[in-house]
């Protein structure tokens, strides 16, 4: 439904809005984004989330990866993961070498300290998702996690 110049109107006729923000999901994700990444910066000092993500890959990983796959594999773009990659090698955390197949691409490794950090790391991880989550109960868990991975 339109005004007289031809814009949506804000309202239905019975005076209800046709638009909640309350009820969007992009508004929805954010305050619980926003919500977990309040817990996660007063209990995690160490990594930021994408660091996390992209070591712990890399630490539980059967071998090395090539930048590609492990940016995919944490779902993000050639220039961020680049420069994460960039940061955790100058803190010792992973190493960079030339794969010797493919002169062109580079393989990532986590290194004994970027295992060790991981170690430490995941508990904290895990309080925190704990938190998050702790005004769900075992089967809404279940049934957000599995809603959100249906449509990511």
């Amino acid at each position: 439904m339109t005004n007289t110049i031809g814009q949506p109107l804000l309202k239905t006729e019975d005076d209800k809005p046709n638009y909640v923000l309350d009820e969007q999901i992009g508004f929805v994700l954010r305050r619980a984004h926003q919500r977990h990444m309040t817990i996660f910066a007063e209990r995690m000092d160490s990594l930021t989330p994408q660091q996390f993500s992209t070591l712990y890959r890399l630490a539980m990983a059967r071998g090395p990866q090539s930048q590609n796959a492990l940016g995919r594999s944490v779902a993000m773009d050639a220039a961020t993961t680049k420069g994460v990659v960039n940061r955790l090698e100058a803190r010792g955390l992973i190493v960079t070498e030339k794969d010797e197949e493919d002169r062109r691409r580079y393989l990532l490794s986590a290194t004994d300290a970027g295992r060790a950090l991981i170690a430490d790391c995941v508990p904290v991880m895990q309080a925190i998702t704990e938190e998050t989550l702790g005004p769900l109960n075992a089967s809404e868990r279940r049934t957000l996690l599995a809603l959100l991975e249906k449509i990511s």
